[in-house]
């Protein structure tokens, strides 16, 4: 099987494997794409929460990006764990650069465990800055709450939180509802053409790390392989949701879901 599409992951390392730059090439291999990475950051992590995080420096950051897409030009962009403002501003200098309009930006800013992975300061460049060179941004809802402004306890307040990310410049939203609690589980998807609800039954489980990661990558996947942006998100949420229902219940804390879910083994390699 040859790889259907090439997709550069800009986004931050998980030691554990559950998360992060990690969870991203996984799931695009996972999908049949090639993948391509600029590192962030490093974390020491595991399952019970992350230890320390080492940033990687701007102008690092930006030669990764741009030379490797120099060489191997990318069909679409994810976009993760981006922790500083100078950060920010180097990866939307290189996108200027490599002008690939599919870019999917996951707006990682709290880790499971309740790390916070970004500063205030960032978040204003991010909002001013990148997210409207974005074609999709993929929030939760406490991440949506804190780019809006808002509070978000209902359906009504997430399709109203995603109109007012549309505002901002941004193509598509899909605003995330797992942190909602409820037994039904409801991703709102917006565009100025088209609201969508995907409803899915909560997956009682606490092997959910990388959950965020592994949907904004298995989109970027789809999509960079042709399928449209609202087809994209229904069969990326329906690969997560496999992904979980695994429950390969590994470490002692939020284990990582399985992102092999979705391979069959030939019988040669059994």
């Amino acid at each position: 099987m040859k790889p259907k599409s090439k997709i550069l992951i800009i986004a931050g390392s998980d030691s554990s494997g559950g998360a992060g730059i990690q969870a991203d090439i996984k799931t695009v291999t996972a999908l049949g794409g090639y993948a391509m990475t600029a590192i962030t950051a490093v974390t020491s992590q595991n399952t019970t929460g992350v230890n320390s995080v080492i940033a990687i420096s701007p102008k690092e950051i930006e030669k990764q990006i741009l030379f490797t897409s120099k060489d191997i030009k990318p069909d679409a962009i994810k976009i993760g764990m981006l922790h500083s403002s100078d950060v920010i501003l180097a990866v939307c200098k290189s996108l200027k650069k490599i002008k690939t309009k599919k870019i999917i930006l996951d707006p990682v800013m709290v880790a499971k465990g309740g790390f916070k992975l970004i500063n205030n300061k960032a978040i204003k460049v991010l909002k001013e800055k990148l997210i409207r060179k974005t074609f999709l941004i993929t929030p939760n809802i406490p991440e949506a709450e804190v780019l809006t402004n808002t509070k978000i306890s209902n359906l009504n307040e997430m399709i109203k939180a995603a109109n007012i990310l549309l505002n901002f410049g941004i193509k598509n939203v899909l605003l995330k509802g797992g942190h909602s609690g409820s037994e039904t589980v409801r991703d709102v998807f917006l565009n100025k053409k088209e609201l969508k609800i995907f409803k899915n039954k909560r997956v009682k489980t606490r092997n959910t790390h990388g959950t965020g990661c592994t949907l904004s990558s298995a989109i970027t996947t789809f999509l960079a392989c042709g399928k449209t942006i609202n087809k994209s998100c229904e069969l990326a949420i329906k690969y997560v949701n496999q992904s979980i229902r695994s429950n390969l219940n590994y470490g002692k804390g939020h284990g990582p879901i399985n992102h092999l879910s979705s391979i069959k083994i030939d019988r040669k390699f059994e």
